[in-house]
């Protein structure tokens, strides 16, 4: 099989996700539900990067909106590196609404990130059932959005840069839930 019909199939066989599919995939579970939301990512590589991530971090899902926001293409593919495989990806019509019917039909507790959060990630108990959301790059979460969320929460940066890249924020984000959880090996 050359190398082009090998991505033509991966392109094939991946499909984005619903929001009733979502429903069915937390029904199913029998740990505390773990997702990550992307508030209008529009980069295809921090997409692949945050899939890669939800992936390794044990993510059971990553929830987007329809709009504003990147698909999944052949370059999010790429750069998820198996994760776009192995996590659903599930897309949206309306974020601040699909947040209010978790919040109504599930025990999920959201915790959005911005640097104007009073507390760090690592104050937050993210050993339950949780969602961590994460801004677009440069605006970060929209106002509605961070509203939605029952905590906010910054990452702690002593360093002279004032913000990191979404999939670097998921990454660091998602590993203190790990940490938390007790369930790296």
């Amino acid at each position: 099989m050359n190398r082009e019909s090998k991505h033509t199939n991966l392109s094939t066989s991946i499909s984005e996700k619903t929001e009733n599919d979502l429903f069915e995939i937390l029904a199913k579970l029998d740990h505390p539900p773990f997702i990550l939301i992307l508030d209008c990512v529009q980069d295809p590589h921090n997409l692949g990067a945050c899939l890669r991530s939800a992936d390794a971090a044990g993510v059971d899902a990553v929830v987007a909106p329809k709009d504003r926001a990147v698909g999944l293409t052949d370059t999010v593919r790429r750069i998820a590196s198996g994760g776009a495989e192995n996590v659903p990806f599930i897309r949206v019509t309306n974020l601040a609404r699909t947040m209010d019917t978790l919040k109504k039909e599930t025990s999920l507790w959201f915790v959005g990130t911005s640097d104007k959060a009073e507390q760090t990630i690592h104050e937050i108990d993210l050993t339950g059932p949780i969602a961590i959301v994460m801004g677009a790059e440069g605006q970060g979460l929209r106002r509605l959005t961070a509203q939605k969320c029952d905590f906010l929460a910054r990452i702690p940066m002593v360093g002279r840069v004032d913000c990191l890249n979404v999939s670097v924020a998921a990454g660091v984000c998602l590993f203190e839930a790990v940490r938390q959880r007790g369930a790296a090996t």
